[in-house]
């Protein structure tokens, strides 16, 4: 018997993922394996999955998106399968978004998206059909909006995700066209004959597959051509006609109106020709046809044809007859037709702006006009006045928005005439709000605005105080205010203004400027180690916060007086003196001030000895650097002494007269002026006579000296 043995256990080179559901597996071929087994587990347990491949690379597939897994691959022939490779981790990549494509505008494509989970970053790429150009746009967004486009025109955009490790997804690719651009009607033709009609003709535009042409009383005809028929269409009617065009994005906006009248025994043009038509009679050889304008003016015309031309003017009424001649004579009898022409069009109509929001429009009378219909294209031709007066007032409409407005006339034969050219009027601008205001420095403030209108509106901050009032203007959404004073409050106000006039005031906001600085601030010293800190009272002030700082320490206090005490002084030490004026309201001021200088420091261990030669030596220990002079001054019963000590000198002799006496000692250092300090502490001495024990007590002898000590 012969066995086979199992192939050699293979190895892993690389695993990675290109698709969302799959992961691709690299690994070494085994001699004599016939196909091998990929192996993928999921990390958690709940995934196993093995499937038969014949060579490397294999790929496993029907995976989940964004999901670790553990592969292995093990190689196969007849005597079975080898035993697993060593094991690789491997990831999914995420999926592709789901691409939802529309076209809002002829030159946008809109697509939106749900966000795909565990994605990061979206990238997309969008190109013309028939253009190798690309546009790549990144976006942690879910919505984008690709503008500047061609209409009618095809576009295909690719959507990719990546993962927080930087890879990429599957791409998924959605193609969108654009909504085509709107036709232009090129000519309007009434149909003449026994069922009267128009003919439209229009330019087509790219990207179109349907036509819809409607006219303004509601009639309509659809067609994939440049062309359409409408039929009946009514005499002595006025109206306009536009065109829409169609693509699987949707229609497109309405072409520019063309307007159009028509009649059937009489065609009234808008250039003021008018034509009498008729039909044509056996055995004649000419046609009279006279016609007649209520007015008592007449004309006729001696024709062959079946038309007579004649000018006409709007809103009149003209009587017409036709006698048809030949070698007999002329018929006996002609019909009587009469046609009123289409009302005539306001030439001096008036738009006055009467409040913000308000257009006052008038006009003068016309002739044949019973009723006059005022409409603004920005309001969707809502007729806002339909009344006999040649007056209107549109209300409540948007501010700093140009209103085009038409005045129509109409009349009860002939309807209205919608010929009329619109009068275009701007509505004054909105009102701006005042969205913060901050301090540059002690007096400027610059205040913050929205700006709601045209770039070329002009914006005036006015800040009204008690006594003043200050005034800045700027065409951008932020104005300085100068040379506010201090303590003061202001109420603050913009206003727009444009060349139609200005806005109403918006909401006015409180602004108040910080308390003044006192003019001076005094320190006087009142011991080594205290000073007394005054200033003078301060416009808008409440309370005062006062510090005297130096490297060596600082003193704070706080305080609603215009005085303060302050400890933690220390001697020979240069100090910043600085202010803070509070306001009840919470505005402050920083407010600086010359520096302060405290005394040269008092000395110390202040002793008296009596030396031999019947002097006394005060001698004293000096604090900080020796640069003063020092003077002694020794107050007893019967005599008083004076010296004076050079800087770096640490005592000073003083020849007593009298002995035994009790002695008051202050010494003291003189500063750069000449002036004393004047706080620094007495001390007390009883000096005996030499040779006497009275009242000795503590006192001893030292090096020839007797020190006497408190």
């Amino acid at each position: 018997l012969v066995y086979s043995l199992a192939p050699d256990v293979p190895s892993i080179g690389q695993a990675y993922s290109k698709n969302s559901d799959s992961i691709t597996v690299e690994f070494t071929e085994v001699s004599g394996a016939t196909s091998y087994i990929l192996r993928a587990e999921s990390k958690t347990g709940d995934f196993f999955k093995e499937s038969t491949v014949s060579s490397s690379p294999g790929t496993m597939v029907e995976l989940q998106p964004y999901t670790d897994y553990v592969l292995s691959v093990m190689s196969v022939n007849s005597g079975g399968r080898s035993q697993p490779s060593y094991p690789t981790e491997a990831r999914t990549v995420v999926m592709a978004p789901n691409l939802n494509t529309s076209s809002p505008t002829n030159g946008t494509i809109l697509v939106t998206w749900d966000p795909v989970k565990d994605a990061v970053l979206y990238t997309l790429v969008i190109i013309r059909e028939g253009s190798s150009t690309r546009l790549k746009l990144n976006t942690t967004d879910t919505a984008v909006t690709f503008d500047d486009l061609e209409p009618g025109t095809t576009y295909c955009i690719k959507g990719t995700a990546w993962d927080s490790e930087g890879r990429t997804g599957d791409d998924v690719t959605a193609c969108q066209i654009t909504r085509p651009q709107s036709p232009d009607v090129t000519h309007v033709q009434v149909t003449p004959g026994r069922a009267l009609g128009i003919a439209v003709f229009w330019s087509q535009v790219r990207g179109a597959n349907l036509y819809l042409v409607w006219t303004s009383n509601g009639q309509n005809c659809s067609t994939e051509n440049n062309y359409c028929y409408i039929n009946p269409a009514d005499c002595g009617q006025n109206h306009s006609v536009y065109v829409i065009a169609y693509n699987d994005a949707g229609p497109s906006s309405p072409s520019q109106p063309a307007n159009y009248i028509t009649c059937g025994y009489i065609i009234h043009n808008v250039s003021g020709n008018c034509s009498v038509m008729w039909d044509g009679v056996p055995l004649v050889e000419y046609y009279m046809a006279f016609i007649k304008r209520d007015d008592g003016m007449e004309t006729f015309c001696n024709t062959s044809v079946t038309t007579c031309p004649f000018s006409c003017m709007c809103g009149y009424t003209y009587l017409t007859t036709v006698f048809p001649y030949n070698q007999a004579g002329s018929s006996p009898y002609g019909h009587v037709r009469n046609y009123t022409t289409i009302p005539c069009c306001p030439q001096d109509v008036m738009i006055k702006l009467v409040s913000t929001e308000t257009l006052e429009i008038m006009w003068t009378p016309v002739k044949g006009a019973e009723l006059y219909e005022t409409t603004a294209a920005q309001t969707k031709d809502v007729i806002h006045c339909n009344d006999t007066a040649p007056v209107c007032a549109l209300s409540d409409l948007s501010c700093n928005t140009a209103y085009s407005v038409t005045v129509t006339p109409c009349s009860d034969l002939r309807g209205c005439n919608h010929t009329c050219k619109p009068q275009t009027h701007e509505t004054a601008p909105c009102t701006p709000e005042i969205l913060n205001m901050t301090q540059t420095n002690s007096s400027t403030y610059r205040i913050f605005i929205t700006t709601p209108n045209t770039p070329d509106t002009n914006y005036t901050i006015t800040a009204t105080g008690r006594y003043d009032r200050q005034i800045c203007q700027s065409m951008n959404s932020s104005c300085v205010l100068t040379q506010l004073p201090c303590g003061s409050v202001y109420e603050v106000t913009a206003v727009a203004t444009t060349a139609v006039g200005k806005s109403l005031p918006g909401f006015s906001k409180t602004l108040e400027t910080g308390p003044c600085c006192p003019m001076s601030v005094n320190v006087t010293q009142v011991t080594q180690a205290m000073t007394n800190v005054t200033w003078s009272p301060s416009t808008g002030a409440r309370s005062f916060i006062t510090s005297l700082t130096s490297p060596r320490g600082y003193a704070k206090c706080h305080t609603l007086d215009t005085h303060c005490l302050m400890g933690c002084i220390t001697c020979g030490t240069n100090y910043s003196v600085n202010l803070e004026a509070i306001s009840s309201t919470g505005q402050k001021s920083e407010c600086k001030y010359r520096g302060f200088s405290s005394s040269a420091c008092c000395p110390t261990g202040v002793k008296l000895y009596r030396r031999t030669n019947n002097t006394l030596r005060v001698y004293w220990r000096s604090l900080g650097p020796q640069i003063y002079n020092h003077t002694v001054e020794l107050y007893g019963t019967g005599a008083n002494y004076t010296c004076m000590a050079a800087a770096g000198s640490m005592y000073c002799d003083i020849q007593e007269e009298t002995c035994g006496d009790v002695y008051t000692v202050v010494a003291a250092p003189v500063e750069k002026y000449g002036s004393k300090v004047t706080f620094c502490q007495p001390r007390t001495y009883s000096v005996p006579c030499p040779g006497s024990n009275a009242g000795m007590g503590t006192y001893h002898l030292i090096l020839k000296t007797t020190m006497l000590t408190r």
